[in-house]
């Protein structure tokens, strides 16, 4: 146990534990969008009742996303300050965009949507929710564009004389290939988690035979969010594995335990290895799979992870380049795994309430809400398998994760701040499930009536009804 891997489990910790909230925030924040649209357009007071449901479960989502979120971005300076002082005026650049503009787009719009009910003209407050969804974008395209520099750095140089790596090229950190393939596979899947949170929630209302009609409308709107997003993501996934292979090939090599070069290369579909990870035992591949999945190519070369590793010593020296063999493989089918479930659950579920029928059986709604939980795990699977198998680079092949953890920052001091984090966590997390359940057992109103004013400035009663 020393502070770097004391450093590691904690920004695992509250990188994995943020990382809940923000699938939700993003796609949820479009559903509310678009339930709201839908009572504009046509005036049905169901998508009025649900626009202030799932927008109250929306908000409590957002608030604990902000703490966490905060906490978070500390640790740069916090733990790793090496890291920080080596490529902070890149990394930090798109940060302190998403401050400075999309966070601000947002929660500004967001106080706009949440006070301007009875204030603001019909359409200039459903204006208010989009352009507060639009930030969510904009936030997570800057946050994945930083992180996007660390699995493929560009648009920078190294400075021998102040040793720090300087950029050259905001434009090109920002729009590199990478970093679009990456936000399109985080927001499609960010779709696919709040079309479950929205269509679980909904079954269980069905379940309860509480405000049916627009608790069918919900589920439906969010099953088949949660399906087109699933092929969505697939599609984006792939995309993301060819360029994988391109640009970081060891950690494509370490999601399928391919330790030799191999042309054509097979897909594992189940892998012992030895303990340490360093070869297999025993395996049960599909021929030629990963030659396409990895090269689209029915005869395509993938490289090893002992070929790799050779390769990088020549490159960059002696030492040990290889991720987490089984962490890396099993978080890697963890994600798919976790995915397939989900869209299945979702398909379920349009089918068990088709022809407005309503399921008896308790393991409908228990499924329902096991079906929110799916896709969360799917996605902080992926994000592990993503962390993880850069390592042992915190910015691949420019510095080692061991370079960049805080040099003057002790064991007990992490250990300590680990601590803490971990049962605050804990009891937000309690706090958090205790809000959403509380505001599904109270359920959708009975009835909303809004009164908006013709311009700004005019007040206007606002009515609720449970």
């Amino acid at each position: 146990m020393n502070a770097l891997n004391l450093s590691q489990w904690q920004f695992a910790i509250t990188t994995v534990y943020h990382f809940f909230f923000v699938p939700i925030t993003i796609g949820t924040s479009f559903l509310v969008a678009g339930m709201q649209t839908a009572w504009v357009r046509t005036g049905d007071e169901k998508w009025l009742r649900a626009t202030k449901f799932f927008g109250k479960l929306f908000l409590i989502n957002f608030a604990m996303g902000v703490v966490t979120g905060i906490v978070q971005e500390f640790q740069f300076g916090m733990n790793w300050s090496d890291y920080s002082r080596f490529v902070g005026d890149i990394f930090g650049a798109p940060l302190a965009v998403e401050g400075l503009l999309a966070f601000f787009l947002e929660s500004t719009f967001l106080g706009l949507w949440i006070f301007g009910w009875d204030r603001l003209p019909k359409k200039l407050h459903l204006a208010t929710i989009w352009l507060a969804a639009t930030g969510t974008l904009l936030s997570a395209y800057f946050i994945l564009a930083a992180n996007s520099f660390m699995q493929h750095p560009v648009g920078y140089v190294f400075n021998p004389e102040t040793q720090r790596a300087e950029m050259t090229d905001f434009g090109e950190v920002l729009l590199q290939p990478l970093a679009m393939i990456t936000f399109s596979h985080v927001i499609t899947m960010a779709f696919m988690v709040a079309g479950l949170f929205v269509a679980g929630i909904s079954a269980w209302l069905v379940s309860k035979k509480r405000s049916l009609d627009m608790a069918r409308s919900t589920l439906k709107l969010g099953a088949v969010t949660a399906i087109v997003a699933f092929v969505l993501t697939g599609i984006t996934g792939d995309m993301q594995a060819t360029k994988m292979v391109e640009i970081q090939p060891m950690k494509m090599a370490a999601a399928e335990a391919l330790y030799e070069t191999a042309a054509p290369a097979p897909f594992s579909i189940f892998t012992i290895g030895t303990l340490d990870g360093s070869e297999p035992v025993f395996s049960i591949d599909i021929p030629h799979g990963l030659s396409l999945l990895a090269t689209h190519s029915w005869d395509g070369e993938v490289q090893g992870i002992n070929n790799l590793q050779a390769q990088y010593e020549q490159e960059f020296g002696p030492g040990n380049y290889k991720p987490n063999i089984p962490a890396a493989y099993w978080n890697f089918r963890l994600m798919i795994g976790f995915g397939f479930l989900g869209v299945l659950i979702a398909i379920y579920l349009l089918w068990a309430t088709r022809k407005e029928r309503i399921p008896e059986s308790k393991w409908f709604s228990r499924l329902a809400i096991f079906g929110i939980i799916t896709p969360l795990l799917g996605a902080s699977t992926g994000w592990i398998f993503t962390e993880m198998g850069r390592q042992p680079w915190v910015v691949f092949s420019l510095m080692l994760t061991q370079n960049g953890v805080s040099p003057t920052v002790s064991v007990t001091q992490v250990l300590i701040s680990m601590t803490v984090f971990t049962l605050l966590y804990g009891v937000l997390a309690v706090v958090e499930v205790g809000l959403l359940m509380r505001a599904v057992k109270i359920g959708p109103p009975d009835s909303v009536e809004v009164n908006y004013p013709d311009k700004v400035g005019e007040d206007r009663p606002l009515t609720v009804t449970y």
